[in-house]
């Protein structure tokens, strides 16, 4: 292969045909088009890009764009394990989003992104050899879950195989998102810090667009999605008012989401950020709050005192508890205080379970499905409850039973065993996030892992009452939040100075380690 020649282009061309082709030379193999000639370049390509595509027929232009911008994404989720991470969350995000406009099974593609990042992980073991970033105590863990959930395949109880299928998507095989975050930020500190700001970014833009929907009105597409299904009308329509979905499938995933989200900023605005930031996150907390509200999920009104409490405690810090008294001092009064807001009532019954005639409900059912948990150790087989026991075996008994909770339905479709493996599950996450936090130095990534621990404190929690971590997008933001719990300690002072944290990248060092905080010299 002939290697280019760049000393010409520093001698001097007399005539004008030199000078161009030097000057060409230069802008081609020197800057590599990083430069105005380039962008003029791409902008002419985007014109007959454009031309042609509006020429041809609608599907065909779709697919011809698909592969345009379609076939870059996938080579650099090969090549970029992190950027795949990011393709997942913000897919997640757009998943239920639009699934309420067409019937295009657009879900298949977050399969893709993770089978894509699964493969990209693969190919780099080809060379790297080194599995390391999956052996941890709560690797273990969900490796021993994600068997359990296979093997249900084999439940001689379960009605159907495709409900099998369908299911096990959602409740076992995406948390190989897990395994693909721990890869991608075991010394890679700014991907961790790049997924983070994704995260609130995203979460954020969802608090607004839930407050557009409240104040400005949904969509004629969205009106039209809800008003097309009676019992989805009236799951939205509820005591005068519109419950707001957001950019999530229905009102009461999104409400959960606020209440983590919110108690994560707030992890975030104690700990040691900068002032403008602590100002754009007491935004995010107060929207997210807002937002939430308009929910009308209670749920999530009562995950707020319970991982506000959590958190409280979890830091010991003697302002926080004091605000956070006075703060439930208000709030008491604010429960006890007669309204006729639909809003305002439907906080106040999230803290009067026993008038709730939805809660008493959901108790009676739990000791109606005692006796079938108790008689099958395996379960009915995944699948066989919910929207896809009532699809594929509608005439069975279980189909129609109203779980409501993720731990009934584990307790109804794996059976005691299977509720077992999911309380230790649970367990083994808030360990390991309550290992971490006290043993790390750094304050940065002491409130970050304040942050995540109770975000997944309340996720469980919420677990009783919804199945709040099987919908996305929370179901992609928990696996990797998981791996950011497992892999944030790495770039904490007390880890590497003990050595158990894995080296950083001989790469580029200064790209993936966290300088230590300077501390002041003494005087004589």
């Amino acid at each position: 292969m002939r290697r280019f020649d760049h000393g010409h282009l520093f001698t001097r061309n007399t005539n004008a045909l030199g000078r161009a082709k030097t000057w060409l030379e230069r802008q081609l193999w020197v800057q590599k088009l990083n430069n105005p000639l380039g962008v003029a370049l791409l902008l002419l390509a985007s014109l007959a890009v454009a031309y042609i595509m509006s020429s041809l027929s609608i599907r065909t232009s779709f697919v011809l764009y698909v592969v345009v911008v379609g076939a870059p994404l996938i080579v650099l989720c090969l090549f970029n394990v992190a950027f795949s991470i990011g393709m997942m969350i913000f897919t997640a995000f757009m998943v239920p989003f639009v699934l309420k406009f067409t019937n295009v099974p657009i879900g298949t593609l977050l399969d893709l992104l993770i089978l894509l990042g699964a493969v990209g992980i693969l190919l780099r073991q080809i060379k790297e050899r080194d599995w390391s970033f999956a052996k941890h105590p709560l690797s273990y863990m969900i490796l021993i879950w994600l068997y359990y959930n296979l093997m249900q395949v084999l439940n001689p109880y379960a009605e159907s195989k495709m409900a099998w299928l369908y299911t096990v998507r959602s409740v076992a095989i995406q948390q190989v998102v897990f395994f693909i975050g721990a890869y991608a930020f075991r010394h890679n500190r700014k991907a961790v810090f790049g997924i983070l700001k994704l995260m609130v970014v995203l979460c954020f833009a969802a608090a607004l667009y839930g407050l557009k929907q409240q104040f400005f009105g949904f969509s004629a597409a969205e009106t039209a999605w809800v008003m097309a299904d009676p019992e989805r009308f009236q799951l939205y329509y509820q005591w005068n008012m519109m419950r707001v979905p957001s950019f999530c499938y229905d009102p009461t995933t999104f409400g959960i989401l606020m209440a983590c989200f919110a108690l994560f900023c707030l992890a975030l605005i104690i700990g040691p950020t900068r002032r403008n930031h602590k100002i754009a996150l007491i935004v995010m907390l107060m929207c997210s709050l807002w937002a939430m509200a308009y929910t009308g999920t209670r749920t999530a009104f009562a995950l707020v005192p319970v991982g506000a409490i959590f958190y409280a405690g979890l830091i010991l810090n003697r302002k926080v508890v004091l605000v956070g008294g006075i703060l439930a001092v208000l709030g008491a009064g604010l429960v006890l205080k007669s309204t006729s807001s639909g809003v305002m009532y439907r906080i106040q019954s999230a803290f009067k379970p026993t008038q709730d005639d939805s809660m008493n409900l959901r108790l009676e059912n739990q000791k109606k499905i005692q006796p079938f948990i108790q008689s099958h150790p395996i379960g009915g087989g995944l699948g066989s409850c919910g929207v896809w026991g009532k699809r594929f075996n509608p005439d069975a008994e279980l189909s129609h039973f109203p779980h409501d909770s993720s731990f009934v339905r584990m307790a109804v479709e794996l059976g005691w065993i299977g509720l077992i493996l999911y309380t230790l599950f649970h367990y083994a996450v808030l360990r390991t996030g309550l290992y971490y936090f006290i043993r790390c130095r750094d304050p940065l990534i002491k409130a970050i892992y304040a942050g995540i621990t109770t975000w997944t404190f309340m996720l469980a929690v919420a677990c009783y009452a919804q199945e709040a971590i099987l919908q996305l997008p929370m179901n992609v933001i928990y696996n990797v939040s998981l791996a950011l719990l497992v892999t944030l300690k790495n770039f904490d002072p007390a880890f590497r100075a003990t050595g158990h944290a894995p080296p950083l990248s001989s790469d580029n060092p200064a790209l993936y380690s966290m300088p230590d905080r300077e501390v002041p010299e003494k005087s004589a």
